[in-house]
Parts: C-alpha cells; sequence; structure tokens
C-alpha cells in the first residue's frame, strides 16, 4: 500500500516528542478486559432467512393496511387522521430498516494488517471535567497505537493541571484554549490549527483502543475518495463476563447500541451511507479541510460533518471490528443526558438533511437516522388513545371489535419483530426496548425545542453511575403512569363492556413496559463490579 503526502511547516511548542509510554493502570477496569461483542456482517444464510421474512412481513404490512384504510373504519376523524400517520410513520421506519440491513451485499474491504512508517496520524483526546481515572486508560493505550507515525495529543478543555500532569506522564501532547467555543467540535478544530498529521483519529476520552486500531483501518483510505472511517462505539461496561450479570441500565443502553454498530452500520456501510459517529474515527485531513473542520453550531457536530462531507462528493467507511472498549451511561441521568443532545442534535437536522445535495440514497438514509429521534411522538400517540377513550368514548377506529384488530395487526407486528430479531441476531433486548419506550418524552421534548428554534448546548455524558434512587430523570415517566393507572382504575369503575376491558388491558401494557424501562432508576442495581469508576474512586479514598 503506498500512501504520499507533502510536508506541512505548521509547528507547535505544546506538543512534546514522543517518549516510551508509560505502563497501562492495573484496575478493575471492563474496558480492559476482552472484547465480548463481534459486529462482524450476518452469514449469508441468516440474511437469506432474514430477507424471506421481510418479504413477508410486507405481506402483512399490505394486509393490515388494506384493512385499516377502509372508511367504514373511520371513528373520531381526528383521532383516525393522527393513527394512520402514526402508522405510516412507523411502517417507513420498518421498511426503512429492512432496506438499510438487508438492500445490499456487504461491502467488500481491505482486511490485511498492515505498517505504513510514513503516514503520519495525530490521535486527538477531547476532554472537558471527566475523572483522571477514566481517561488515562485512554491516554496509556493511544499512546501504543502501531501502524502509522502517531502523535497523541490531549485535547482539555478543563483547563485541569492534572490532566497536563497525566499527558507529561505518559509522553503525549497537551492542549487547551483560552476561549471554550463550540464545545467538542471548537475544541477539536483548534487542535486542527496546531497539528499537521495527515490522519485524525478521534477518541472519546473513556474509550481505549487496541493497539492495532489504525492498521485495521488505514487500508481503507486506499480509495482516495474516503474522508473518514468508523468503527464502533463498544460499552465495554454493558457486557459482563461469563457468570456476572451488567448492570440493568448500561446493558440495554448497550443492546440499543449493539443494533446499531451491528446489522444497521453494516448495512449503512453497504449503502456507503455511513456517517461519523464522533469517536472511534479516522479522518483524512484534506477532507477535515475541504469541509472547513467540525461544525460549532450543532450539539450533533459528527452528524452534520458528515453531511457536509458526503455534500462534498467525500465517501465514508465502516469497519466493523471492536477497536476500542469505551462506558455507556451507567445511570438514567447519564442515558437522559445522552439521549437528548443526540435527539436534539438529529431533530434539528431534520432541515439541513432535506436542503442538502445529497443522492437519493444518502438523503433517504440521513432521513431514516435523524426522523428515528421522532418515534417518541409514536409512543405517545399509542398511550394517549386508552386514555381517551376510556375518559371521552372516543376512538381512533370503529365498526372494529377487540379479535377483528388484532387479526389484522397481530400478524404484521409479530412479523415486523420476527425480522428484527433475526436481522438482530439477540442484539437487541427487552430491556432495550422498554429503556427506549419509557423515555419517549425525549423525543417529544427535543421536537418541541426544534421548532421553538432553541438550540441545544453540548453536554458531556457523566463516564460514573450514580448508586441511589433517581427519580427526576424519569419523572415525565412516572407522571405518564400514574395517570394511566388512574384512567384504567376509573375505567373499571365505569362498567365492564368489552371496549373499556380492551383498553385497560392495552393501559395495563403500556404500564407493564413504561415501568420495566424505569426501573433501573427506581431500584438501582449497581455493585462495585458494575460501577467500575465509582468503584475504583471509593479504593483510592
Amino acid at each position: 500500500m503506498t500512501m504520499t503526502t507533502t510536508t506541512s511547516t505548521t509547528t507547535t511548542t505544546t506538543l512534546p516528542p514522543p517518549i516510551a509510554a508509560a505502563p497501562l493502570p492495573e484496575a478493575a477496569d471492563p474496558r480492559l478486559d476482552p472484547v465480548r461483542w463481534d459486529p462482524s456482517p450476518d452469514p449469508a444464510g441468516r440474511r437469506r432467512r432474514a430477507r424471506l421474512l421481510a418479504l413477508v412481513a410486507l405481506f402483512g404490512l399490505v394486509a393490515y393496511f388494506s384493512w385499516l384504510l377502509r372508511p367504514s373504519r373511520v371513528g373520531n376523524p381526528v383521532l383516525f387522521t393522527v393513527l394512520v400517520i402514526v402508522e405510516l410513520f412507523n411502517a417507513a421506519q420498518a421498511i426503512g430498516f429492512w432496506w438499510t440491513c438487508l438492500g445490499r451485499r456487504t461491502r467488500r474491504r481491505p482486511r490485511d494488517a498492515v505498517t505504513i512508517s510514513n503516514v503520519t496520524v495525530d490521535v486527538f483526546i477531547p476532554t472537558y471535567n471527566e475523572p483522571v481515572d477514566v481517561v488515562e486508560p485512554t491516554v496509556a493505550a493511544a499512546a501504543r497505537l502501531t501502524g502509522a507515525q502517531v502523535r497523541v495529543v490531549v485535547l482539555d478543555d478543563g483547563n485541569r493541571d492534572e490532566m497536563a500532569a497525566l499527558a507529561r506522564r505518559h509522553g503525549v501532547g497537551y492542549l487547551r484554549r483560552t476561549v471554550h467555543s463550540g464545545a467538542k467540535a471548537g475544541n477539536i478544530n483548534h487542535a486542527l490549527g496546531r497539528t499537521d498529521g495527515m490522519f485524525v483519529l478521534v477518541l472519546d476520552c473513556d474509550h481505549v483502543p487496541a493497539p492495532e486500531f489504525l492498521e485495521r483501518t488505514l487500508p481503507e483510505f486506499v480509495d482516495p475518495t474516503v474522508a473518514y472511517v468508523q468503527t464502533p462505539q463498544y460499552y465495554a461496561n454493558g457486557t459482563a463476563p461469563d457468570g456476572a450479570v451488567a448492570g440493568q441500565l448500561p446493558a440495554a443502553a448497550w443492546h440499543q447500541q449493539a443494533l446499531f454498530f451491528g446489522p444497521i452500520a453494516n448495512g449503512k456501510d453497504a449503502h456507503r451511507a455511513m456517517f461519523c459517529c464522533g469517536t472511534n474515527v479516522v479522518f483524512r485531513r484534506s477532507a477535515l479541510d475541504d469541509a472547513g473542520g467540525f461544525p460549532e453550531a450543532s450539539v450533533t457536530e459528527d452528524f452534520e460533518l458528515s453531511i457536509g462531507m458526503h455534500e462534498r462528493g467525500w465517501t465514508s467507511a465502516y469497519v466493523p471490528e471492536v477497536l476500542a472498549s469505551g462506558l455507556g451511561p451507567e445511570d438514567a441521568a447519564s442515558y437522559v443526558s445522552q439521549q437528548n443532545r443526540w435527539a436534539r442534535g438529529c431533530v434539528g437536522a431534520l432541515g439541513r438533511v432535506l436542503r442538502s445535495r445529497l443522492r437519493l440514497t444518502l438523503k433517504l438514509q440521513y432521513l431514516l437516522s435523524a426522523s428515528y429521534f421522532l418515534t417518541g411522538w409514536t409512543v405517545l400517540v399509542y398511550l394517549s388513545l386508552p386514555v381517551i377513550r376510556i375518559l371521552t368514548g372516543a376512538q381512533p377506529v370503529a365498526g372494529a371489535a377487540a379479535d377483528s384488530f388484532l387479526a389484522a395487526f397481530a400478524p404484521y407486528f409479530a412479523l415486523s419483530l420476527a425480522v428484527v430479531a433475526t436481522i438482530g441476531g439477540g442484539r437487541y433486548t427487552f430491556g432495550a426496548y422498554t429503556l427506549a419506550a419509557a423515555t419517549f418524552w425525549i423525543h417529544v421534548h427535543a421536537s418541541c425545542a426544534a421548532l421553538a428554534g432553541r438550540k441545544g448546548r453540548f453536554v458531556v455524558t457523566p463516564k460514573q453511575g450514580a448508586t441511589g434512587r433517581q427519580i427526576r430523570p424519569v419523572w415525565p415517566t412516572l407522571a405518564v403512569l400514574g395517570v394511566l393507572l388512574v384512567v384504567a382504575v376509573y375505567g373499571l369503575t365505569k362498567g365492564t363492556d368489552a371496549a373499556t376491558l380492551n383498553n385497560v388491558a392495552f393501559a395495563m401494557v403500556h404500564i407493564t413496559i413504561l415501568g420495566h424501562g424505569i426501573a433501573p432508576a427506581l431500584l438501582p442495581t449497581f455493585t462495585a463490579a458494575e460501577a467500575p469508576s465509582a468503584a475504583l474512586e471509593q479504593e483510592a479514598a
């Protein structure tokens, strides 16, 4: 493999020459454990079964809508219209999921590890207020990257002396700013102006890279159109060794990620539509220069940067190998903070996607990704319908008994779940589903904020979990649970006709799902093994 570059005259006095790296910290840190997940594309046999199921599910979808859209089904016109819009949105998301994961053959990519001595890579590790014990394993591992001439730089937006000492301890560069504008994007842009590597690897400060990270990603840049190479975000605290159990919330959050960085990301790569996810990603410096650096006005700067690069004709690649181990949200507050930032940024980017000069396939892929954060509205509608029916008697569908509805809806719903289960290969669990359902209000809030023109604020996801009950992050869901329970009891006291009992049953199903989703916040199950950062802090004290 041959790569060429020109010599840059950019210099900086804040970056010391590399020295022998300090030993990796010895601690009970799950990021240093063996990886317990394989994101490789599914075997051909499973893909064939999934395609067959998706085809059958498509027939089920058509049959359901044929039943639903009959004029005789219209009950309350407003509620019926809302229901149809919601069902069409969900159908579009389902078809988009099938198309993404099954629509194209997996892209062939270079597999041989290589060492390229003449290639220079700047490794950026942005940090703000994260504990030193979280950041140090990342810095220590980054100093041991092989496959290129590597210069590691800690980008400290917290201006902390202990972080400067950490950088000196491991013989890596250290940068801080006097003006802290643009959050993470501004921090990276500041570093871009003071470094000159041919490539730039961005690592969140809690993601510990494998030594061969660059050896597995740089070969993708043989294609001169590739702007960036993304790899999975693996939550080491969401998995557990055999015989152990990970915390309920970290595990649920991880299984959501596993579905995305498994079949969805592999599918997007097949469509050449993988977007940058902010960490564990290598950029071509010239592509970053062409795009003008990271956009600083968005809280999802990685997503909008990807759109800009694809608009300029650059392509992207995804390497389905776990090459860095990180920490996912360990409690409800961290999860809500993370999801709110993602939702605010992606919903706010919908207009940007619609206005973009992308080819149709790319535009549809970006729309699918951004519009996912509107699904909370569909959950809100489903939660509201039994409440409205019990309190007012109004319902969206008329002239249909429960058995008639189930006969039309159940096959489509069951087949859709079967497709997800087959494509996911066990990656998406009931806990992941209930956690997403229970935090539906985040999508609603993000959408309202975007419509009101309120800009989101970049908030770093906390890397340490709380050990007590957390009411504040789940109070909207608790309020909904209270309404559902009160209305269900009221309905039973009002009458026991079939329609009322059906809607009470639906309310109880919602209560069960939402209750399971927020259980980790109300019944914390963290142990020292499940909350490694907190445990290490207590040990040190």
